[in-house]
């Protein structure tokens, strides 16, 4: 059995930040920004909080089966919740999206190569 790797965003809005985590957050923005976003094991967190509220933390996982995604997206999710709450930052409208990479449609240098390979 292969190994399935999953891409798992969650999203949420910062709610009431106080004037000292909002300039916490402000002076930790270059690390956060949108243009360093990965999808990683412990999770990368963007956002620009001069433009809105709003947040993203991106996940890596893996798993044997396909319903081994809803798992990671559990997992994700809680491991945002715990990121947040560790350092006080309020949050609604958490909402995740996962992807299984192994069923994510080929672009076409993959399939110029599998063509390729199979030829």
């Amino acid at each position: 059995m292969s190994t399935r790797t999953f891409r798992i965003t969650v999203r949420g809005v910062f709610d009431g930040l106080g004037a000292d985590q909002r300039a916490e957050l402000l002076s930790r923005a270059a690390e956060h920004d949108v243009l360093r976003a990965a999808y990683t094991p412990e999770g990368h967190l963007s956002y620009d909080l001069a433009a809105r509220t709003a947040f993203t933390f991106r996940f890596l996982d893996s798993g044997e089966e396909e319903e081994d995604i809803l798992e990671a997206s559990e997992r994700a999710e809680e491991a945002a919740r715990a990121w947040l709450t560790e350092r006080g930052y309020g949050y609604k409208n958490l909402r995740s999206q996962a992807e299984d990479l192994s069923q994510a449609p080929l672009g076409k240098r993959q399939r110029r190569a599998a063509a390729q390979k199979n030829a």
